[in-house]
């Protein structure tokens, strides 16, 4: 059996952090496991705003002991840490034992933080964090902040970002063009330090849909866990969000979701 760690948040309605990740894991085949970091809770009552509670850090660290002790771990996926406290617990914690892979989705802000806060927190995690990881998935705004590059346009723009990010520590980096890159196509590449590999699939609609992030790290992490190759790793979880979005769910709120079980069903 392999197994995926999942260091995160929790969002209730499923479309976001933890329990999405549990969710692509168990899709991907392998047994996962996570640690809570933080609870983001939308409220359908106020027009579904966001509000933040970021878990203590003693309870992190304990978390972090017990699923290291229940199993041999070596391959965790890192999502929403929302404090420097919480950062630099689970940075401590990486530190203590080897790993595989670490795979850092460098979620930068949340809604539901104050925007001041995500100076600090940002600074803690390129630190911290983000020079631990063996590969890192940042979107479109988190490429663009980590890169210092003012805009994407053209596939030679992303390769860049890589490149700059990479200087941060990350063996790899998977930057994600998203519905913001111009053209018709949903343009991924990945930077190895080495050369660059370019991921094309068409764009699925022209709206954001809820856990295509958190979906394609999970399968990334997933993969690996298997001792899939990297550049194949990164190709199933495309087609892995591809699919989810192409069958996305809708409900209540005022965005779809990815729909993680659409790549096996």
């Amino acid at each position: 059996m392999n197994f995926a760690y999942t260091i995160a948040g929790s969002e209730a309605a499923g479309v976001a952090g933890l329990q999405v990740d549990l969710k692509t894991f168990h899709e991907l085949g392998v047994y996962g496991l996570g640690t809570l970091t933080c609870i983001v809770t939308m409220h359908p009552d106020d027009d579904w705003s966001h509000s933040f509670t970021p878990i203590a850090p003693g309870l992190i660290s304990d978390q972090f002991d017990a699923a290291t002790a229940a199993f041999d771990l070596d391959t965790v996926k890192i999502g929403m840490l929302g404090t420097v406290p919480t950062i630099e617990t689970v940075a401590e914690k990486l530190r203590s034992r080897p790993w595989k892979n670490i795979v850092v989705d460098p979620v930068l802000i949340c809604k539901g933080q104050e925007p001041g806060q995500a100076f600090d927190t940002d600074a803690a995690l390129r630190r911290e964090v983000l020079s631990q990881a063996t590969v890192t998935t940042p979107n479109h705004f988190e490429a663009l902040t980590l890169s210092g590059m003012e805009s994407f346009t053209t596939v030679d723009d992303l390769i860049e970002a890589g490149q700059r990010i990479a200087e941060h520590g990350p063996k790899a980096v998977v930057v994600k063009g998203g519905i913001d890159f111009p053209g018709d196509d949903a343009v991924d590449v990945l930077w190895d330090g080495h050369e660059a590999t370019v991921y094309r699939a068409p764009k699925v609609g022209d709206h954001r849909v809820n856990g295509a992030g958190c979906t394609l790290a999970a399968a990334i992490t997933a993969e690996l866990a298997k001792g899939t190759d990297l550049k194949e790793a990164v190709q199933i979880a495309k087609d892995v969000v591809t699919a989810g979005i192409e069958h996305r769910i809708s409900g209540h709120a005022p965005f779809d979701t990815v729909w993680q079980g659409a790549y096996q069903h």
